[in-house]
């Protein structure tokens, strides 16, 4: 297999237009984590957003991985009559592949070879949308492919022993390398413009005093629709993963009418290519700017606790972990009370046994899509937002009016009463404005001494 300029596009689509039927491969063995069927079946989940038709899987259980295969000879010769019997056009291999395991599995099956990280990335680049998230598609892209260059140097190179093998293939492989870097460094000049551009954004919003909660959770665990919910906006929220690629911004109003921004960002998936993870760092840093997270979790899946310790493990891995935290189990309305109680007691029992933070903290249970607990939940937001906040009474004198237009963008007025010479208020404002107004305070203080 030699890697073409456009083979990130339309991987699904044959020559005639018709969907793809893809074959998926899967190996277990001692090393892997319990969650082996799970990432099976995501897999297959993947398969399907990108537009296959999955016609079957194989299994390999074995205890040492292949290097020149991934699976063993037996399993390549199944693989093959399977592509044969089902008229397969693709194989999608659950683990990475380098590029020489591609092109050895390839010339066995006779049939188009990918794995988990192309399947991704091809998703992503249908889904990006923005200019910012199809340069961070293609920079994943280029890492891929200058990854497996060395692979499949055979490919690309004519060098080699004996007559009809020399010739300038070396310079081939290495005028590719040098073309990928070029691109590469192209890529990484884009998208440092535009998280200059997006650090004048945060910066306006930290300018605004507004409190940012960063939404974060498992892909299509219905970040967007629990945002478009709350916020009344209208976000692009789909079941499918990575419906949402761009992080946007809306704002939510909350009961004691004080308003926080809520940050949407790029759902995460276990076994992330690392590639997708250095090209969106810049976006996914937005998660370290917030004030507290949103934590989204699909509540009707089975898979909680591994599908929890993806999105903990990139958390900590982007120095977010200190922050608070706000665990918001989704989707109840697609189970029945039964099985809710029965996941509810699960967390709660676990949490109480490991001593992890939801023996500590409330879990909010929520359903996005019919609204069922989001006022709890916004009520919690709210009380977290008092926190964050002073309250104080002011005496403003009349020739002052400016400041008490000031509490009111970016604080809370609580109450105003006008007397004759200065204006009484009762307000919540954030601890960094508290030198601005402390001559306000002092006044108010001697007013109620005389």
């Amino acid at each position: 297999m030699t890697i073409r300029q456009n083979e990130f596009e339309n991987v699904n689509m044959r020559e005639d237009n018709k969907l793809e039927k893809a074959l998926l491969v899967g190996v277990f063995n001692d090393q892997s984590d319990s969650g082996f069927e799970a990432s099976l079946a995501e897999l297959s989940e993947l398969a399907r957003a990108a537009g296959a038709i999955v016609i079957g899987q194989v299994i390999q259980r074995h205890p040492v991985s292949d290097p020149a295969f991934l699976v063993g000879k037996g399993k390549i010769a199944e693989i093959a009559e399977q592509c044969i019997t089902h008229e397969a056009d693709l194989v999608i291999f659950n683990d990475e592949l380098s590029g020489s395991q591609i092109r050895n599995i390839e010339k066995a099956v006779s049939c188009k070879v990918i794995d988990r990280t192309f399947l991704i990335l091809d998703i992503f680049a249908r889904r990006a949308r923005s200019h910012e998230g199809k340069l961070q598609v293609e920079l994943a892209q280029q890492q891929y492919r200058l990854s497996r260059l060395t692979g499949l140097g055979q490919s690309l190179s004519r060098l080699g022993g004996g007559i009809g093998t020399r010739g300038p293939g070396e310079s081939q492989l290495e005028s590719s390398r040098r073309h990928i870097n070029r691109r590469i460094s192209v890529l990484r000049k884009g998208l440092q413009a535009i998280v200059k551009q997006r650090e004048q954004s945060r910066k306006r919003r930290l300018d605004n005093e507004l409190l940012i909660f960063a939404v974060v959770g498992y892909t299509n665990a219905g970040k967007s629709t629990l945002i478009n919910r709350l916020c009344d906006s209208d976000l692009h929220a789909a079941d499918q993963p990575f419906a949402t690629l761009d992080p946007s911004v809306r704002r939510l109003l909350l009961p004691d009418k004080t308003d926080v921004l809520l940050v949407d960002t790029v759902g995460l998936i276990r076994h992330l290519p690392h590639q997708l993870i250095d090209a969106f760092r810049s976006t996914l840093e937005e998660i370290t700017r917030a004030d507290a997270i949103l934590e989204v979790i699909d509540c009707s899946q089975e898979d909680l606790t591994s599908r929890l310790t993806v999105v903990d493990e990139l958390i900590n891995e982007l120095g977010a972990a200190s922050l608070p935290r706000f665990y918001v189990f989704n989707k109840i309305d697609l189970l029945t009370k039964s099985q809710l109680r029965e996941k509810q007691d699960s967390l709660t029992s676990e949490g109480q046994r490991n001593g992890s933070i939801f023996s500590r903290q409330p879990l909010h249970w929520v359903s996005a899509e019919t609204g069922e607990g989001l006022d709890e939940l916004e009520q919690n937001i709210m009380m977290f937002a008092q926190n964050q906040m002073l309250s104080v009474k002011l005496s403003i004198p009349y020739r002052e009016m400016s400041t008490l237009h000031l509490i009111h963008r970016y604080g809370r007025v609580d109450s105003i009463n006008y007397q004759s010479d200065y204006i009484e208020v009762s307000a919540h404002i954030r601890y960094s404005h508290y030198q601005l107004l402390r001559p306000f305070v002092m006044l108010a203080e001697k007013c109620e001494e005389m």
